[in-house]
């Protein structure tokens, strides 16, 4: 009788060292790839939209040919410290005389104890924030105090300084006709000796949406909040200043034209109603003969 050939299976004995033939030990599954889990996740991943790559800044890439989108002002998270260093620049290369002007003074002091305030600087810029005019005055009285630490005049400027009476004149001929900007006006106007139309005057101290529980507020005050800028940090500076004012003027203009408009149309009415009520109190009816005694 043939012997039988060795059996290439191992004994159960392998599988189990404890010579239980109860049960096998079942092979422990591979861990399965991402494709093994899901099928289809090559083709969904190929028709979900990637994201662009970012920057170590967080902001997205952008072509060399493409300017990234504009940041809304509202939106952009911008700090405190960074809205307050804005800075006050020309809106446009345009130098010429726009329909509105700003007009910043700075005073020197004159008389007894430098009390007096006499024009010691003059400025005007146009609509786009552009210098069209910047003197030096020579006063009339002599200079007792040059108030520095606020007009940023010294003893210097006063050598390239006009005459009095040639400032005045040139800017008389400029503002003539003209709309006037600028903060506390009267000032301005006082030292300059000059005067100007009201309806032709935009003074952001006396507009009221400006005010603050009816009170006056500073021009720094209102740079800061209307512009975000930081002016009237030392020194003042007039181009600086009178740059604030139109600025400020030029993002409330529509409304603030449209209540200078239904402002004066009231006055007119009431002038009108003034002229009739003489002539009917009188009884002076053109239609009625006068009786002669």
């Amino acid at each position: 009788m043939a012997a039988e050939p060795p059996s290439s299976t191992p004994p159960a004995t392998g599988s189990n060292p404890n010579g239980n033939p109860k049960r096998k030990r079942k092979p422990k599954p591979k861990e399965a790839g991402p494709s093994a889990l899901n099928p289809n996740w090559a083709q969904l991943q190929s028709k979900l939209p990637r994201r662009p790559a970012a920057t170590h800044l967080g902001k997205r890439k952008h072509g060399a040919g493409s300017p990234p989108p504009p940041e809304d002002a509202e939106t952009s998270p911008k700090s405190d410290e960074a809205a307050a260093e804005v800075k006050l620049e020309p809106t446009s290369d345009d130098t010429s005389l726009t329909k509105a002007l700003a007009v910043d003074c700075e005073m020197v002091g004159v008389g007894a104890g430098g009390s007096k305030s006499a024009l010691g600087r003059v400025t005007l810029v146009n609509s786009f924030g552009n210098v069209v005019y910047d003197e030096y005055v020579r006063t009339v009285e002599r200079i007792v105090d040059y108030r520095t630490h606020i007009s940023g005049i010294r003893p210097k400027h006063m050598n390239k300084a006009k005459e009095f009476w040639i400032v005045q004149k040139e800017v008389a001929e400029l503002i003539k006709g003209r709309v006037l900007v600028g903060h506390a006006l009267h000032n301005d106007l006082k030292v300059l000796l000059l005067s100007h139309p009201k309806k032709d005057i935009r003074d952001t101290s006396e507009y009221e949406i400006f005010r603050r529980e009816g009170k006056r507020r500073s021009l720094k005050d209102l740079a800061a909040q209307v512009l975000g800028a930081k002016i009237q940090q030392n020194e003042h500076c007039p181009i600086e200043d009178a740059r604030a004012a139109m600025f400020i003027y030029n993002k409330h203009k529509k409304g603030w034209e449209k209540s200078m408009k239904e402002e004066f149309r009231f006055k007119k009415k009431l002038k009108k109603r003034g002229k009739k009520r003489p002539a009917e109190a009188n009884g002076n009816d053109p239609n009625v003969p006068t009786v002669l005694l």
